[in-house]
Parts: structure tokens; sequence; C-alpha cells
């Protein structure tokens, strides 16, 4: 069974931080079980969504998720984390870059007057 496995998943460092995916293809295992577990759709409508894999490539990535469920539920936690913090930090800049750019207009808009000179008594 290994040798099926190896055939569809692949882990490299250094692509997707290392997490397993299609071999010979960009798509995440996590990618396809978020499809197929979280969204309900049938590997075959996965297949549909990316034509450029295999229905045994889909099936190869179930396999992979049940055999390695515990690692890969942690990376999905792990994720939605780290996409939450980016988000909160993303919301506070944009927040922040809001108020900056209203206070450089307010400052454009409003331009201090030159203050008349008054001559001075001696």
């Amino acid at each position: 069974m290994a040798s099926v496995l190896t055939q569809h998943i692949e882990i490299t460092p250094g692509v997707f931080g290392g997490k397993p995916h299609i071999a010979g293809h960009r798509i995440r295992v996590m990618d396809i079980v978020a499809w197929h577990e979280k969204r309900g759709l049938s590997p075959d409508e996965i297949v549909t969504l990316y034509p450029s894999i295999t229905l045994a490539d889909v099936h190869a990535v179930l396999v992979y998720y049940f055999d390695h469920r515990e690692e890969i539920e942690a990376a999905f936690k792990h994720e939605f984390r780290s996409h939450e913090t980016k988000t909160v930090w993303s919301l506070h800049s944009t927040m922040i870059f809001s108020r900056w750019q209203r206070a450089v207009s307010n400052i454009q808009e409003s331009p201090i007057a030159p203050q008349p000179s008054t001559p001075s008594v001696n």
C-alpha cells in the first residue's frame, strides 16, 4: 500500500511547508480533504474541480487522510488560527492606515494659514 500512496502523495521540504500534496501537482492533501470531508463533495466532483488530477489521486488522498487524520486535523486547526491572526492583523493594519489617510487628508485640506507679520516695536 505504501508504494501506491507514494505514487500519488509527496511530501517535499520547502513545498507547502512540507505538507503532503498530490505528486506532480500543487494541490495539498488538506485541500482535497476540505472539499470531501468539510464540504461534502464526492471524489468525482473533486476531479471535476481539478481536472489535472485523477480519481486515483483523490482516493489516495483520502486513504492518506484516514491514515494520518490527527496530523491533518491539527494542520487544519493551525491554519485556521494562523488565518484568524492574519485577518485580525490585516483588519488592524487597514484601520490604522485609514486613520493615517484621514489625518493626511485633513492636513492637506486645511493648510495652516500664514500668520500676518507684525512690525516689531522696540
